[in-house]
């Protein structure tokens, strides 16, 4: 299974290659990226959720393990940011500690968490869908704790965001056309379906595409040189993972999920946080640096770590 997860990370980071080629020999600028970012979020990663939801079936226990899941990845993540922000107090007017709390416990659960969980579980329906719960758990804490920790500011917290965002809303849309389905019978028409699918598939080549674009633009010295980098990595790699695989192993929740969750919490620094970086102004580079060498190392991470899935 580690092989299995090794190679299909390898496949994702070799998405970045045209994206890095692209940008060094100039056929695309460095001012496109944030174009290629949008794109990301307000299309992609909506139809990656409607796809999802579409390829499962609504009933009460998939409905009671989403909300487990829900429960699970927020409170991880949440203790995560309070006890990282406890740590750094001291340390929290340097905005690139503020931007390091965030990093430790968001990790990219969709774009690439889902091609691996499809590795590991490739029978699971439902763990696309687990994965997007967890996205939109961390999509919660983003616009509330997260926002206040790295503005240093309470008036950032948007309990309107949380619902009014493209994670929620997609999210909503995608239950409702399942409800319909249980109750009336009624699917998305084959070429409408066939849309979202195409748009689904093309979310985690751009996502490593944006990586790649980033990739071309980074100061290498900084990138690869910085202790604090390594320490990121380390904490939401190793020690928030094996945090969470020691919380699985006293549940009694189904073994499914238990893999989907840990999967999740083993993936790299999610993008997203140099999204809030950018809305400061500060720390952008930093953020982006610790996403980079996040994705690049997680094809190390991720599959030693899967060594532990069958204690789950």
């Amino acid at each position: 299974m580690a092989y299995t997860v090794f190679l299909t990370i390898l496949t994702m980071l070799l998405y970045a290659v045209p994206g890095f080629l692209l940008i060094k020999s100039k056929l695309v600028g460095a001012q496109s990226i944030s174009a290629f970012s949008v794109v990301l979020m307000y299309v992609l990663q909506p139809c990656l959720t409607i796809h999802s939801f579409q390829k499962i079936t609504f009933t009460p226990v998939l409905a009671v393990n989403m909300l487990v899941c829900f429960a699970v990845a927020l409170g991880a993540m949440g203790v995560f940011l309070g006890l990282l922000f406890l740590l750094l107090r001291k340390k929290q007017g340097e905005v690139t500690y503020r931007v390091s709390t965030v990093a430790c416990a968001f990790g990219n659960a969709s774009f690439i968490g889902i091609p691996i969980l499809e590795s590991v579980l490739p029978e699971c329906s439902e763990a696309a869908a687990y994965s997007i719960v967890f996205f939109l758990a961390m999509s919660a804490l983003g616009w509330t704790v997260a926002s206040a920790i790295i503005m240093r500011d309470k008036k950032y917290i948007s309990v309107k965001k949380i619902f009014l965002n493209p994670a929620t809303l997609s999210l909503v849309a995608a239950v409702l056309l399942g409800l319909i389905d249980v109750f009336f019978d009624w699917k998305i028409p084959a070429p409408f379906a066939g849309m979202f699918e195409v748009l689904a598939g093309m979310s985690t080549p751009v996502c490593m595409l944006v990586m790649g674009f980033r990739l071309a633009t980074a100061d290498w010295k900084k990138l690869f040189l910085s202790w604090q980098h390594y320490a990121v990595i380390f904490v939401k790699q190793v020690v928030f993972p094996l945090a969470v695989f020691a919380v699985l192993l006293l549940l009694p929740v189904d073994g499914s999920l238990k893999v989907c969750l840990f999967v999740m919490s083993c993936c790299p620094v999610a993008a997203v946080v140099q999204s809030y970086a950018e809305m400061i102004g500060e720390g952008q580079e930093e953020a982006a640096d610790m996403v980079l060498l996040s994705s690049a190392s997680c094809i190390l991470t991720i599959p030693l770590l899967t060594l532990l899935l069958p204690f789950l």
